[in-house]
């Protein structure tokens, strides 16, 4: 890690490209993604923390989608495809709130408009642009064809569950298999596409930051989904019964977020099998991840040293038992597959010696929250002056209140405390969190965009436990003149770019 950028001082902010503005309902991979880089780079950011990129799964949520591969086709804009004439720019008018996401009515209209883009480009690609798209998708052969055909047959057997499509498709008999792709080749290749310009369109956005100064950080959940392409073409790394049910699923003990713990639901791992082929399958998740990303934070990082096994059964998480994970060995077959790994492991929560050693060991940074800082006293890990630099410190997560919600309903200890340590009387405690997340000796420094507009409780992005999140979304108006040279001024003299920046 010690010639690598990440061993520097930088500083970035977490925004999905959900949360984006734009006229399509959700926001996307189009114009704004680009003004939004464009505001970083004024604002004398280095870094833009998504959420993961894969198509959202049960309550939309990011962390329960179909595929550990795919993009969500959600997020392919709509101002490209009409560029290359495969839409007609004037459907595409519609009366969407600029603030708010209704998945159940957005995304049925944007799928309706990919599938005429497919028509589009079917009528009217170039030679050229579909020799692009095959090459592209065979370069992307080793998850695309399960993906797709997966995808084909979900839309052909909804709303049923893969353990209940057919015996011989649910088992993947091979002639089962070659009839079904004959059969639904168009599907397919409509998903294909769908792919294709998903990777196209986020490339390009990739690149255009990359010109901008600005590096990219994509988010791992460390389970998938039980009904998705993952678990559907490789069963067998996966501890399921004989139907293709789970006998166990994923989730966390009772702690601070729930009396009852959490039950995630989603399919373990068989370590055992995986171990058993050099850990491939991961091997291969890493690199499609390294490709969309440059570095890659980890969620659950504690999962990989024991996770929490619940039975299938079981309708919460209490009665789960601790399990051993693959441990180093999954990190030592990844690094010798991929050389160093940009990772930063999300280690928040009880976190026992062993998980500590782990992270050690491979040099991944861990992470600190300043919402967890105050309910104790000074000697909370939690506190920028407790930190050690191999670190990555946040004001909040996705799945924390923003900043000024946490003020107005932390405890009277916690708004003490953090009063006498940030020096704010609440009305700015944001711009403190900010300040001394920065000022702290962690290399890389994150907020949430919503900290840096100063919002409450209702634009939070997350309430583990809840539904009816994920929805949140800005809008141009509420980013003010002064946020970008405020927030550039303190980056910049907290040594996170260059002093020039500073305005004095």
């Amino acid at each position: 890690m010690a010639d690598s950028w990440m061993a520097q001082r930088a500083a970035g902010v977490v925004l999905h490209p959900t949360s984006l503005p734009g006229p399509h309902g959700m926001g996307d991979l189009g114009p704004n993604a680009y003004f939004f880089i464009d505001w970083l780079h004024t604002a004398g950011q280095t870094l833009w923390q998504t959420l993961p990129l894969g198509p959202v799964g049960p309550g939309d949520s990011p962390y329960m989608g179909s595929s550990a591969f795919a993009g969500n086709p959600m997020l392919v804009a709509f101002e490209p495809l009409a560029q290359r004439g495969w839409l007609d720019a004037e459907g595409l008018q519609q009366p969407w709130d600029e603030q708010q996401i209704d998945y159940a009515a957005v995304t049925p209209w944007r799928l309706q408009k990919l599938r005429e883009a497919f028509a589009g480009f079917e009528l009217q690609a170039t030679e050229q642009e579909r020799a692009e798209l095959s090459a592209w998708a065979l370069g992307q052969q080793s998850w695309l064809e399960d993906y797709t055909l997966f995808m084909a047959l979900d839309q052909a057997y909804s709303p049923l569950l893969w353990p209940e499509w057919p015996p011989a498709l649910a088992r993947r008999d091979t002639l089962a298999l070659e009839v079904a792709q004959a059969s639904h080749a168009h599907e397919i290749a409509f998903w294909c596409f769908v792919q294709w310009q998903f990777d196209v369109q986020w490339q390009a956005i990739k690149n255009y930051a990359h010109g901008r100064g600005v590096r990219l950080v994509g988010d791992l959940p460390i389970f998938v989904a039980h009904h998705g392409a993952d678990c559907w073409a490789r069963p067998d790394l996966y501890k399921l019964d004989a139907t293709g049910q789970p006998q166990v699923v994923a989730g966390v003990p009772p702690d601070y977020f729930s009396d009852t713990g959490q039950r995630w639901g989603n399919p373990l791992y068989d370590w055992a099998a995986m171990a058993a082929d050099g850990y491939r399958w991961w091997i291969e998740r890493m690199c499609r991840q390294l490709y969309l990303a440059d570095v890659v934070r980890i969620d659950h990082f504690r999962g990989f040293v024991d996770y929490w096994e619940i039975p299938a059964s079981e309708p919460t998480a209490v009665k789960g038992c601790w399990q051993p994970g693959p441990g180093e060995a999954l990190f030592t077959a990844l690094s010798t597959a991929l050389g160093e790994l940009p990772i930063i492991a999300e280690d928040l929560g009880i976190i026992t010696h062993e998980v500590n050693v782990l992270r050690q060991r491979t040099g991944f940074p861990g992470m600190r929250v300043l919402q967890f800082a105050f309910s104790g006293d000074a000697g909370s890990a939690y506190l920028p002056h407790n930190f050690e630099p191999n670190t990555v410190v946040y004001t909040g997560t996705h799945d924390n209140d923003t900043v000024p919600g946490w003020w107005a309903s932390c405890s009277a200890h916690e708004r003490a405390f953090a009063t006498h340590y940030l020096g704010s009387d609440g009305k700015d405690a944001h711009w403190g969190m900010v300040r001394a997340a920065s000022f702290s000796v962690a290399r890389l420094s994150l907020c949430q965009f919503q900290d840096v507009l100063g919002l409450g409780s209702a634009h939070r992005m997350n309430t583990p436990g809840t539904m009816g999140c994920w929805s949140w979304r800005f809008t141009w108006d509420q980013v003010t003149t002064d946020m970008a040279q405020r927030l550039a001024n303190i980056t910049a003299a907290s040594g996170r770019v260059g002093f020039d920046r500073l305005k004095i």
